[in-house]
């Protein structure tokens, strides 16, 4: 690898996915306050909504992922216009 071509924030972070609850160890210049222990050492801690373990469309599973009730709403108002 080329040396002094990252960034100087550049550093290993985990990322936690709240709806499948893996975690995923990535080089990252995120901002973070939180910090978690994966594989024995302290990193920083990032919470993500979805990943890759969680999305539909790399898991193939068919489920609503919508937390503020925006496609019901939506279905809602698509029955009043009809």
């Amino acid at each position: 690898m080329k040396k002094d071509i990252h960034p100087q924030d550049y550093r290993p972070v985990v990322f936690h996915d709240l709806a499948s609850g893996a975690a995923f160890l990535i080089g990252s210049t995120i901002a973070t306050t939180e910090t978690t222990k994966f594989e024995g050492k302290e990193y920083p801690k990032a919470t993500v909504e979805i990943s890759s373990k969680s999305h539909p469309f790399y898991t193939g599973e068919d489920r609503t992922l919508d937390k503020a009730g925006r496609v019901e709403r939506f279905k809602q108002r698509a029955a009043k216009k009809k």
